[in-house]
């Protein structure tokens, strides 16, 4: 039996389009892999996780307890996507790692604050005080630079968010700058006569109240920087179901309540930075 000669070309082109629709059906369908570190952020993702999966989209939250794991399960193709770290963070992984990620989307932005249980205002600071600040370099230049904000020091010119205590060229207080671990300077407040905080560490220290009490300045959404960002590798940025989860995300009324809640429901304490674009 003789065909015409375009029919072994069409048959060919038939089954290259089928495979390719059902490769793409496939992609859709596998469960989205995105990596999570515990407390708001887990939870607000679980939530937009639950709608996701109500329209059709598969979302597997894996939960880390430290923070080099989302990172290397990343690299590593375990995880789609992570949500956990600021730029700043990224940056350092990145280099240290060797890591080739990208980050894709601005998320929840926990605000920093100044806080003092001994003055209501950064007049009454007296020459000498004992400021407490974060020690790690991705965080020391964001309360630095709020310290500047609140008047109370100059930093270089241009230095920005990579500021470090040596960086610092006016201090006409004389304050002594005392350098301690981001977690432990909730616990330092009452050691010391300013300390920067993240307004989170006091929320699951049970602290919110003293942190809405004493806290004498706070960041907001200028500080985009450090917004929690969902990452992903160079390889896998658009793909649709990564796409389509954050946009769930970024829109859902049920994420922005349980972040809400998450902070106390205290608006000084967190920033929506995607809603500031709009």
């Amino acid at each position: 039996m003789h065909y015409p000669a375009f029919l072994p070309r069409l048959l060919a082109l038939t089954t290259l389009t089928v495979a390719i629709c059902a490769n793409g059906t496939a992609a859709l369908a596998a469960p989205l892999t995105i990596g999570v570190t515990p407390g708001a952020i887990a939870d607000s993702i679980e939530v937009a996780a639950q709608e996701a999966r109500k329209q059709g989209l598969d979302v597997k939250v894996i939960e880390f307890t430290e923070w080099t794991g989302p990172n290397t399960a990343l690299a590593a193709g375990d995880l789609d996507v992570n949500y956990f770290q600021h730029l700043p963070f990224l940056e350092n992984a990145e280099k240290v790692g060797n890591y080739h990620f990208k980050p894709i989307a601005v998320g929840l932005l926990p605000n920093v604050g100044l806080f003092s249980l001994k003055y209501n205002k950064f007049a009454d600071l007296p020459e000498g005080a004992k400021v407490a600040v974060a020690s790690d370099p991705a965080n020391q230049g964001r309360g630095l630079l709020l310290l500047e904000h609140a008047g109370v020091i100059k930093l270089k010119p241009g230095i920005g968010a990579k500021a470090t205590i040596n960086d610092i060229v006016t201090n006409p207080k004389k304050l002594k700058l005392i350098e301690i671990d981001g977690p432990q300077l909730v616990r330092s407040l009452e050691d010391v006569d300013l300390a920067q905080g993240v307004t989170s560490h006091y929320v699951a220290a049970g602290k919110a109240d003293v942190a809405d009490k004493h806290g004498l300045i706070f960041s907001g959404v200028e500080d985009r920087r450090w917004a929690i960002h969902f990452v992903t590798r160079d390889n896998n940025a658009t793909d649709p179901r990564i796409l389509r989860f954050i946009k769930i995300y970024q829109e859902s009324p049920a994420v922005r309540d349980r972040i809400d809640a998450s902070y106390a429901r205290n608006k000084k304490f967190y920033s929506l930075p995607w809603l500031a674009n709009k």
